[in-house]
């Protein structure tokens, strides 16, 4: 459960070495850290992480398992984007209310960082702690209106296959030969000759040549057929990677689908292609690791919404924070973790701050858009797939998963709700600039309920098409929209929770955990980490990278954090070195036919 102002604990003798929590005072009457310890030991150092995130929780983390005392500001809500919600109202007798989210987890097994932090938060009979939440869908399917839906399974080592009648076997073959049609072979020739040339580039020519192209041109999507265009353009990216593939960079997108290709392989992988959580992400996950680092000392302002970090002298010297009171504090610490999402953390960045690092400034240019969840309650179970559903052709870019089915320690009528709702069709809204099929209007210029109408429009479209009824009008309960997304069908719609998008030359706009400030540090997905995607495992991956230089910064002998890079495979390091000198030499990949 979320604290506000939690109790800070008494850490073993040995610990004390590093650790802190900052001081809080008026503006004007800031005061620094305790000066001394009941015994007259100096204290261990403080940090300020200001936000509570992914980022924030996962620095915390790190600090408090080395001692340090650790006070983390957050706005509105622990776990951030990755938070599940509670539906106002909606609980009836001793259930508890439905259950919501910013969108669906997927934690899929190209992640190292983050389940390794997972496995470090206890859950009660997981012997692997919360890592054990995890479960693995074990099909996916390519939803095309009109046209049979391509189920594709995820086979993997102990994987229990989906179980499918003898319609949807059929179903699946038509689909399956369907597409075999619809790309012609000299188009598949021609993708899988791109994969090659992407995997046997040089990090100089992903870094350069790959970071300016975009997607759309690299793959010649312009010249190709339908399908290759929906399926292997923008299914792969807008609906994946939540990026744009007439825009997204090259470098990125491609970097992703190798890591995913390696991981079907059973290369380099954590787990399965594809993971979710066994419960409501906060039950799983979020409350647990609350619960785990209160238990180490960590202290939560919840409410408290940050409003400048301020420089002098070489150093961060407070951060000014709003209390829930409306009151704004001089919060004061030795180090400072900026944890917030980017479009939330630069407003915080003052001038004489980004004077102090140019690579502040350059985060101005970094893009976010919105892609955010709608869950639909349903009173009948869907006989949709057991696993991740990708509306390619749906206006909206439409994502989904039936969540019920996914969490065999949870029964949806009896633990949720009001008992009449039996399962929650959790969907990601990808794209809200285009027209929809109802209105004629984008997702921003609709109303919250015509969204809904909107999307369950879309989704019926989808997979009501080929002559069996999957979503029925009469099995719809209700339907929860995130409250970041406000102002909807007004000129000036807004989002609190966008996320950073991947266009051409974001590569080099993305900064380090490590500032020059001296004790001022960044972390979340917008940092530059080796996953190169706005992801948890970014987020985590790019914290670990902080905790590093706050203790190479502050001299701290306690063990650094492991941070795991993407799997690069052994056998093809001969082939890049290769295509380095051709790069040098102004020369195209080996594999490039242009």
């Amino acid at each position: 459960m979320n604290r506000v102002g939690s109790t800070r604990r008494t850490f073993m003798a040995g610990a004390a070495a590093v650790g802190g929590t900052a001081a809080l005072a008026a503006v004007g009457t800031a005061t620094a850290a305790a000066q001394t310890n009941e015994d007259g030991t100096a204290p261990a150092p403080s940090v300020a992480v200001l936000g509570g995130g992914v980022a924030g929780l996962t620095a915390a983390h790190e600090l408090a398992e080395r001692g340090f005392r650790v006070t983390v500001f957050e706005r509105r809500a622990l776990g951030g984007k990755a938070r599940s919600i509670d539906v106002p109202n909606s609980a009836k007798g001793a259930r508890r209310p439905l259950p919501a989210e910013h969108g669906f987890r997927f934690i899929p097994g190209i992640y190292h960082n983050l389940p390794d932090t997972m496995r470090r938060i206890p859950f009660p009979g997981n012997a692997n702690g919360v890592w054990d939440n995890l479960v693995a869908p074990p099909e996916m399917s390519f939803a095309r209106t009109g046209r049979e839906d391509l189920r594709i399974p995820l086979p993997w080592p102990g994987h229990k296959p989906a179980q499918l009648t003898l319609d949807e076997i059929r179903r699946a073959l038509t689909a399956a030969l369907d597409t075999l049609r619809g790309i012609p072979a000299h188009e598949t020739a021609y993708f899988v000759n791109r994969g090659l040339v992407f995997l046997t580039s040089c990090d100089e020519r992903r870094d350069q040549a790959w970071e300016r192209t975009p997607w759309w041109e690299f793959i010649r999507a312009e010249r190709m057929s339908y399908d290759y265009q929906r399926i292997l353009a923008v299914g792969l990216t807008r609906n994946i990677v939540a990026t744009k593939a007439e825009e997204a960079s090259t470098r990125t997108v491609a970097t992703l689908l190798e890591a995913f290709v390696f991981n079907a392989l059973g290369r380099g992988a954590d787990g399965p292609l594809d993971r979710i959580l066994n419960a409501p992400t906060n039950e799983a996950w979020i409350d647990p690791w609350v619960d785990h680092l209160t238990g180490l000392g960590v202290d939560f302002r919840i409410g408290w919404t940050v409003r400048e970090v301020k420089y002098g002298g070489g150093r961060v010297t407070a951060a000014v924070i709003e209390d829930r009171q409306g009151l704004r504090r001089s919060v004061t610490a030795d180090h400072y973790v900026s944890a917030m999402p980017v479009e939330h953390a630069r407003r915080t960045w003052g001038a004489e701050l980004r004077a102090a690092d140019p690579q502040l400034a350059r985060c101005d240019k970094l893009e976010t858009d919105w892609m955010t969840g709608i869950q639909f309650y349903l009173t009948e179970k869907a006989p949709l797939l057991h696993g991740h559903l990708n509306c390619i052709d749906s206006p909206w870019s439409l994502t989904a998963i039936q969540q019920a089915g996914h969490w065999p320690s949870r029964d949806f009528p009896a633990d949720y709700g009001d008992g009449v709702a039996v399962d929650c069709l959790s969907v990601d809204i990808s794209e809200w600039d285009r027209t929809g099929i109802l209105y004629g209007k984008t997702a921003k210029q609709c109303t919250r309920t015509e969204v809904a109408r909107e999307v369950w429009a879309q989704l019926k479209a989808a997979v009501n098409d080929t002559g069996r009824t999957v979503l029925k009008d009469s099995a719809l309960h209700s339907w929860f929209l995130d409250p970041g997304v406000d102002g909807l069908g007004t000129p000036n719609p807004t989002n609190e929770d966008e996320l950073l998008i991947h266009p051409v030359g974001t590569f080099h706009n993305r900064p380090r955990a490590a500032t020059a400030i001296p004790n001022f540090f960044l972390a979340g997905d917008y940092v530059a980490v080796d996953i190169d995607l706005a992801t948890m495992e970014g987020a985590n991956a790019s914290a670990r990278a902080a905790v590093n230089a706050l203790l190479d910064r502050s001299g701290s002998a306690a063990s650094r954090c492991t941070v795991k890079p993407l799997f690069r495979a052994p056998e093809i390091e001969l082939l890049k070195r290769h295509d380095r000198t051709r790069y040098r030499l102004g020369l195209r990949n080996a594999f490039d036919l242009g």
